[in-house]
């Protein structure tokens, strides 16, 4: 069975396509309809909304981390055994890189053929919603405007006009949506709070866009626009990495739970196939790694919410120093560098990296190319990446001998006026940085990452 797919998009971001695609995610299931959720881009929030929604993983889908040539297959991949893919997009429609609008979720839609629906926030305006329609639908031919989602309507007489205004340019009105503020999820420095912070109010929060959107959009028309996926070669972990050696299985842990929850799914898809043995960790609860640990993969996530509780968690983080000096492999990423370094916000962390970290309010973001400049157990030298920065932090190394401050994991240009960038660390088999990547992206690192491991 080929899943069809549909994008939900939206003008601008705050338009209210989180809740619209969430909302019918939810819905579908909710009525039988096996879905699969995705978000454009490197958002790791969204997609933790979309997993409760839906009842399977929410993917992402960024052609500048993995390349657009794996977008199509990585999706069959997600949508496997699903009947239709929802895909949420990211900002406006056509916002993609600032430097080449790669990655935005106009590319998305056209590389997997899929409808577009719009979400428009119709706050303050009534007839102008034509032009803003088809200034949309006409701007790029090669996305399909299918269909609109008009959001915080104020009165049927808003409605009407509005819904007149759709019928001047062909543009069907699929869903009319009252205005609904019980529905705002609490957010953050970087977003949304995580469904899995969020809790049973996150559940309660799906629950509701999912009455909301059950109650206000027409399901059937939207799934009556829904386009097969192409047809072409479907991604997968196991063709991806090389055949593990069957003889070791080395033990990865893999920190999560409501403090390290920005992943992608891939990730442990190719650590398994690669041969590893992963086993969840979550440094709010568990004091200590699994006996045999071979390997530690620290993701992203929000530690600065959590940082008491992780500081006085002293067995793991003594567990976790001891793991990094034996030079076992140990990728760190955004919020994983916050807890390999002697502090956070003056808490007490793992003390793996000569540096310490603290809150800011400057806003760091952006796609990166970057070089390794350090080889590392997952990067060799010279290895090039498409990575993403998001963070609001500062890290300020230590003094101390040039041998235990380690090297620089990346380098890239801009970003700083008196040349290029350099960041994070190589230390020992540590490979730490504020860089976000995909692994789909680099199967081949992550097979060279249990090959550490396991010798």
């Amino acid at each position: 069975m080929t899943a069809r797919a549909v994008v939900v998009a939206a003008p601008s971001s705050g338009s209210g396509k989180t809740t619209v695609a969430t909302g019918l995610m939810a819905a579908l299931r909710q009525r039988g309809t096996a879905v699969a959720p995705f978000k454009v881009g490197p958002d790791y929030i969204d997609p933790g909304y979309h997993t409760l929604a839906a009842g399977r993983p929410g993917r992402n889908l960024d052609p500048v981390l993995v390349g657009a040539e794996r977008i199509a297959p990585l999706a069959r991949h997600g949508a496997a055994g699903a009947e239709v893919a929802v895909v949420e997009g990211v900002m406006g429609l056509f916002d993609g890189r600032l430097a080449d609008g790669r990655g935005s979720t106009a590319e998305v839609a056209a590389l997997l053929g899929a409808p577009v629906v719009l979400v428009v926030d119709c706050r303050g305006q009534s007839r102008s919603l034509a032009a803003l329609l088809h200034g949309f639908r006409s701007f790029d031919p090669t996305v399909r405007l299918a269909g609109v989602v008009l959001n915080r309507v104020g009165s049927a007489r808003h409605e009407t006009v509005l819904r007149a205004a759709a019928d001047e340019v062909g543009l069907p009105v699929l869903g009319a949506l009252p205005r609904h503020d019980a529905l705002a999820v609490p957010s953050r420095h970087l977003g949304l709070v995580t469904a899995a912070e969020h809790g049973a109010d996150a559940v309660a929060a799906v629950a509701a866009m999912a009455e909301l959107v059950a109650t206000h959009v027409d399901l059937d028309a939207v799934l009556r626009l829904a386009e097969p996926l192409p047809a072409g070669e479907t991604w997968s972990a196991a063709d991806a990495v090389p055949p593990p050696d069957a003889g070791y299985a080395p033990r990865t842990a893999v920190f999560g739970g409501p403090a390290f929850t920005f992943g992608y799914a891939e990730h442990v898809e190719l650590l398994a196939a690669a041969g590893a043995e992963v086993v969840v960790v979550d440094p709010l609860r568990d004091e200590s790694l699994p006996a045999g640990t071979a390997a530690l993969v620290l993701p992203g996530g929000f530690p600065e919410e959590h940082v008491a509780v992780l500081g006085a968690n002293e067995k793991l983080r003594a567990a976790v120093a001891a793991l990094a000096a034996s030079g076992a492999p140990v990728h760190a990423e955004c919020g994983g560098l916050l807890y390999l370094c002697e502090s956070l916000d003056d808490a007490p962390m793992c003390g793996v990296l000569p540096a310490r970290a603290a809150m800011t309010g400057r806003l760091t973001l952006g796609y990166r190319d970057a070089v390794a400049l350090t080889g590392s157990p997952m990067f060799p030298p010279g290895s090039r990446v498409a990575g993403h920065e998001f963070h609001r932090c500062s890290v300020t190394p230590g003094a101390g001998p040039a041998e235990a401050r380690g090297g620089p994991a990346w380098g890239w240009h801009g970003g700083a006026p008196d040349g290029p960038t350099t960041e994070g660390w190589v230390l020992g088999g540590v490979h730490a940085s504020f860089l976000h990547t995909h692994p789909a992206a680099d199967p081949e690192g992550v097979a060279r990452f249990v090959g550490a491991a396991a010798r």
